[in-house]
């Protein structure tokens, strides 16, 4: 059986533990599988609070539980090559993300790991054009959750217009509405995250930004060796400013920290990333809001269909009485 839940980020974990918890009481085996180590590390611990009695396995490459035989069990979709008919429910997270929807290969290995009566249930905030038709025909039995825990609507990205920031970035200076939004952040002691399109872009807009606020800027992206280290220093407060690629695009959960898109005209940031990257905002309770910019040298249709998407998801959740305003 499968089943598609669509929700807005913040939360769609926590709305997974009463049936993680009724599946694990009838003695039943249960598998959440990510796309990216990330979101792994980030479930994790949380996997681990929440059910303090149970063996939780958690794999990625390189894991030290690689050899555990867990009722419950985190890992990347990669990883369920290893497995056949092992899982009575399987929890794919992010569906709609790479490297698993590009890659058959993972979709194979989850339906082969899965047993043979059991369910997968797929998570996303940005589901693919295919499985919307699917759950709007019914051929896919779906639940849409357009609010946040703490019922509050989702922060709204604002458009700014930031000139030829390229050209900027060549002289070794970044576009003046942009240094003024992370200077005024930083001055107000808020985490910033600042999405780029590259590696070598983000190489030298991190340089550029250590000129000013020194070891309080990082750069990551996926090729980087020290990439868990420099994520868990963000988390910690050691690093105030995370210049970083799509690669932290979803499941990195920091409070209060304000994004930043830099070039969000690239065709890297398409609308499904530009909705994840913006949803990085306004995830805790204590913190539900946030200043979400797409700085852009030209507007595309993928920055305002994300922005529009984003407005619908609060509408309908005002519509549907899930928010407090």
């Amino acid at each position: 059986m499968y089943s598609l839940l669509v929700t807005c980020g913040a939360g769609k974990t926590e709305v997974l533990f009463k049936g993680i918890e009724s599946a694990l009481s009838q003695g039943k085996r249960v598998c959440i599988a990510t796309p990216r180590t990330d979101v792994v590390l980030e479930l994790s611990p949380r996997l681990h609070k929440v059910f303090p009695d149970m063996e939780v396995a958690t794999l990625y490459g390189g894991s030290e539980d690689r050899m555990k035989n867990s009722p419950l069990t985190i890992a990347t979709t990669h990883q369920l090559l290893r497995y056949y008919r092992a899982f009575d429910t399987l929890i794919i997270d992010e569906v709609d993300a790479f490297p698993y929807s590009l890659d058959p290969a993972l979709e194979y290995a989850a339906n082969q790991a899965r047993t043979e009566d059991g369910t997968t249930v797929y998570l996303s905030a940005t589901p693919s054009k295919k499985m919307q038709r699917e759950a709007r025909s019914g051929r896919l039995p779906s639940v849409i959750i357009p609010a946040r825990y703490h019922r509050k609507p989702l922060p709204v990205p604002a458009m700014e217009w930031c000139g030829n920031w390229e050209k900027r970035v060549k002289k070794s200076k970044l576009p003046g509405n942009v240094l003024y939004w992370v200077q005024k952040h930083h001055s107000a002691n808020r985490p910033i995250f600042l999405f780029v399109p590259n590696i070598e872009l983000l190489e030298k807009i991190t340089a550029i930004l250590k000129m000013q606020f020194g070891e309080l800027v990082a750069g990551v992206h996926a090729k980087d060796r020290k990439r868990k280290e420099k994520v868990a220093d963000f988390r910690a407060g050691k690093t105030r400013i995370l210049v970083t690629t799509t690669i932290l695009e979803r499941g990195v959960t920091v409070a209060n920290v304000q994004v930043g898109v830099l070039g969000a005209e690239d065709n890297l940031f398409t609308e499904s990333a530009l909705v994840q990257i913006a949803g990085r905002a306004g995830r805790s309770n204590q913190h539900p809001d946030g200043d979400v910019r797409f700085f852009h040298y030209g507007r595309t249709r993928e920055i305002i269909n994300a922005i529009d998407q984003i407005r619908r998801m609060n509408y309908r959740a005002e519509k549907g009485g899930f928010q407090d305003g």
